[in-house]
């Protein structure tokens, strides 16, 4: 087939839907089709068969796009619409696959140029602005009815976890929808633990941005319950922006735990592995979201236990049987880190169970299976016309 990808974030960028993206191209190039994707001014460049890259124009301005909404990107999307139509009118594309508020764009030119549309669902708009701007109910309304709609006008749709899946359901009960979760990013090399995280201590980590919602302070208030006499332990946290990075640090001087934690910035995606078996603990102490972290398949590859919020974010991939759940309490969590940190048994007992999961559901094997399988199956019986013989691989 011949695809066009529209991807309204940073291409390629060391975070989640980016990363979630490039999976996505990797697979439909493996197996011949043509991808044409439309992304974000900034972004490293990629190398992928038969994918061409096109860039919003780079005004002053346009760039360091933070993950959720933004004025940026309501600029950046506007960009988006008219080159989306202008490669519509000159492509002749088989489908058009729309991530996050791209299937308004492309709910909005299937009339005109013909073309089905798959709706990528990272997240849901109206979730991710009202946690952000507490919307009266009225114009929450208007949103929910707005992304109903453009789920109802799609030929089917992919989600990355199961509680996105029941909102797409919600919206439009007759549309095709796969939950395709994310994949670990470790490979199974061992690799050396970096030298700015080798510490003689157990260390509990965290992986991500430092967004209010990954709930990063709820971990420092309760690494500050955890009595380092009787439980040593060392914080290292890993992502964040330069000013975030600073923010969290002030935090953590606030809380009497500056000495015992290390804020290490951003690293690159390929390093993973490594920072994660330098880990005692892995801590996802999410406090708001639907959709399931990227991270968390990794932390459950990675040897390592994993603490995590007891919400729907974390429960509808994790059980008690491959993580230790807590309520999103300081108080909760600290018991946790305490628990996970003084009993090595309970550690290994966890890992051993996550690994055997992830190596039976969540594999960039399994991720081409059900990715494949659902647009030979489902979405290409679909489409109005048949479509373009894919390339030999």
């Amino acid at each position: 087939m011949k695809i066009l990808v529209l991807a309204p974030q940073p291409f390629m960028a060391q975070r989640g839907t980016p990363i979630a993206t490039h999976m996505l191209l990797e697979t439909l190039s493996s197996r011949g089709d043509e991808a044409d994707v439309i992304c974000f001014p900034e972004g490293e460049d990629i190398d992928i068969a038969r994918c061409r890259v096109f860039r919003v124009p780079s005004l002053p301005g346009l760039g360091s796009f933070r993950p959720g909404f933004s004025l940026k990107k309501l600029v950046a999307d506007a960009l988006m619409f008219p080159m989306a139509a202008a490669r519509l009118a000159r492509g002749r594309y088989d489908l058009v696959i729309a991530v996050e508020e791209a299937a308004f764009m492309a709910m909005a030119l299937k009339p005109i140029f013909g073309v089905p549309y798959i709706a990528d669902v990272d997240s849901s708009m109206p979730e991710q602005l009202n946690d952000k701007f507490a919307l009266p109910s009225w114009l929450r309304r208007w949103f929910e009815g707005a992304e109903g709609a453009a789920m109802r006008r799609a030929v089917g749709a992919i989600t990355c976890c199961q509680a996105l899946e029941q909102i797409v359901r919600t919206h439009a009960p007759e549309l095709p929808v796969r939950t395709l979760e994310d994949v670990t990013m470790l490979g199974s090399e061992k690799l050396q633990a970096p030298v700015d995280c080798s510490f003689d201590v157990p260390v509990v980590m965290y992986v991500g941005n430092l967004e209010p919602y990954q709930g990063v302070d709820l971990l420092m208030e309760a690494f500050a319950q955890v009595d380092p006499a009787r439980t040593p332990a060392r914080l290292v946290v890993i992502g964040g922006s330069e000013a975030d990075v600073a923010a969290a640090q002030r935090r953590a001087a606030a809380l009497g735990i500056a000495g015992r934690s290390s804020f290490l910035g951003p690293r690159p995606v390929d390093q993973l592995g490594s920072y994660l078996g330098a880990a005692t603990i892995t801590v996802s102490p999410r406090r708001q979201g639907r959709n399931t972290p990227m991270k968390i398949y990794s932390y459950l590859d990675s040897g390592r236990a994993l603490l995590a919020t007891r919400l729907p974010t974390h429960t509808q991939v994790l059980d008690e049987e491959i993580a230790l759940l807590v309520e999103p309490t300081p108080e909760d969590m600290a018991r946790g880190l305490t628990a996970l940190l003084e009993d090595p048994e309970l550690r290994a007992r966890l890992v051993a169970a996550a690994k055997e999961r992830v190596e039976a559901e969540f594999t960039p094997e399994a991720y081409r299976r059900k990715l494949l399988g659902f647009l030979e199956t489902t979405i290409e019986p679909r489409l109005p016309r048949p479509p373009s013989p894919a390339v030999a691989g």
